[in-house]
């Protein structure tokens, strides 16, 4: 699939068998997903583009049984090249014990082939769903964290104590700053943040404070 044509999520399918990696890729275009195929863990690990992997909801349909690099050592490899995303593995030869350490390693599900074309499409879909999900979550994050770095030392100190339930007087008494100059940085400090209560700014504090500390 061309990329000015290229749909708002990806499925990585990875199996060493031509029919299999033929078979996938039909079934999972037919749903609107585009699917990028690979021959091998390695051919994955040298070919996927970073970028891609940033912006695009995604996840990987991986065989667990490859020459080279078995599904269940890729894993490992995508963990130590920093490859953040889901994997759905599948697998003719399956086992308990096969099926426990690829759960424990990251896998999402493990599926036995062969396995019905529906139940495949649900996981991956459910997979691609909760991807979203995660990264409208960043997104936000992401700007509270912009919204808190553009303040100023003091409406830190002010944004630090309103969180906290402090008034402008008891504010003021801790930071040593008289109560007018903590109106004007708090106006300030609410406008920057773009909240328009008590309330919502608390629940931005906590939103924020996984990376801050602040409340």
């Amino acid at each position: 699939m061309r990329d000015d044509v290229r749909s708002e999520s990806v499925v990585f399918v990875i199996d060493d068998d031509p029919d299999v990696r033929d078979s996938l890729q039909w079934l999972l275009e037919s749903v609107g997903l585009e699917v990028m195929c690979f021959n091998s863990a390695l051919a994955f690990l040298n070919e996927v583009n970073e970028k891609l992997l940033q912006e695009e909801a995604a996840c990987i349909v991986m065989d667990v049984r490859m020459p080279g690099l078995s599904g269940i050592n890729a894993q490992q490899k995508f963990t130590e090249a920093r490859i953040d995303l889901p994997v759905i593995m599948i697998s003719a030869h399956g086992n308990i014990d096969m099926a426990v350490t690829a759960m424990t390693q990251g896998a999402v599900t493990f599926l036995e082939k062969p396995f019905d074309d529906q139940r495949l499409i649900d996981h991956v879909q459910r997979t691609l769903d909760k991807q979203r999900s995660q990264q409208a979550r960043e997104r936000k994050l992401q700007i509270y964290q912009q919204r808190y770095d553009s303040l100023t030392r003091r409406e830190r100190q002010v944004f630090e104590q309103v969180v906290k339930g402090l008034s402008n007087q008891e504010i003021a008494d801790t930071i040593g700053i008289n109560k007018k100059t903590v109106e004007g940085h708090r106006a300030n400090m609410m406008a920057k943040m773009s909240v328009g209560s008590l309330s919502e700014l608390v629940q931005l504090a906590i939103a924020i404070s996984v990376t801050e500390g602040l409340v």
